[in-house]
């Protein structure tokens, strides 16, 4: 006996596995980092940040790595989309999880300048910014503004659901993931970027997956 599917049914399958999308992010990110560095030869944890992985043999995984990130969450942003038909951020919490993909395959497509020793024959210390290394860090940038700006848009949605606890975390995400990085302990810093990656893109993976769910009893 053949089951049909219908098009509701399909279309919230659909739905269901974009948001998904938005869970897969950060581990892809963080265990590619880290199977990375321990194969990767000169690479150390504490010195070299993650965008240098994406330079010399070996380097295309890092940037598919970005890319693929980034997809995962453009892919997010669709399922967001469908979510949302109205109400606070229905269009800010796609459009802004989808400058944060945008900003993670920017940092993927344009590469970071080699430094600190790495890859390989690299100068030692802060390396020369090119044109490509300061579009890397200006998708960054886009990634972390966008990322803080879509934290106080979903505050805004969650409370107007009343989901009181998923308020509060809005707000408290950001000074977490800001008190992570600044963190005054040098060696450390790489290691916490992408902790803090990971944490951002997790958490808007599970803001999604908790928006496609029925709205909480008042």
């Amino acid at each position: 006996m053949t089951t049909l599917t219908t098009p509701s049914t399909a279309d919230g399958t659909r739905t269901d596995r974009l948001l998904t999308a938005g869970l897969l992010a950060g581990p892809v990110l963080g265990l590619t980092w880290l199977v990375q560095g321990l194969v990767r030869d000169g690479y150390d944890f504490t010195r070299h940040p993650v965008s240098l992985l994406a330079l010399g043999e070996g380097g295309w995984v890092q940037i598919a790595a970005f890319c693929v990130t980034g997809g995962l969450m453009i892919g997010c942003a669709a399922g967001l989309r469908r979510t949302l038909k109205d109400g606070p951020g229905a269009r800010w919490i796609p459009r802004l999880t989808a400058v944060i993909g945008g900003g993670l395959i920017a940092a993927g497509v344009f590469t970071t300048d080699p430094g600190a020793g790495f890859p390989a024959g690299a100068p030692e210390g802060t390396p020369v910014l090119s044109w490509h290394g300061v579009l890397h860090e200006a998708g960054h940038l886009v990634v972390v503004t966008a990322w803080i700006a879509l934290c106080f848009v979903l505050r805004t949605r969650f409370a107007r659901r009343a989901d009181r606890g998923w308020a509060r975390a809005c707000v408290a995400a950001v000074p977490i993931v800001i008190a992570l990085v600044a963190f005054p302990h040098l060696d450390s810093f790489p290691i916490r970027i992408v902790v803090a990656s990971v944490l951002q893109l997790g958490f808007v993976g599970l803001a999604a997956r908790r928006l496609g769910r029925p709205t909480p009893t008042r």
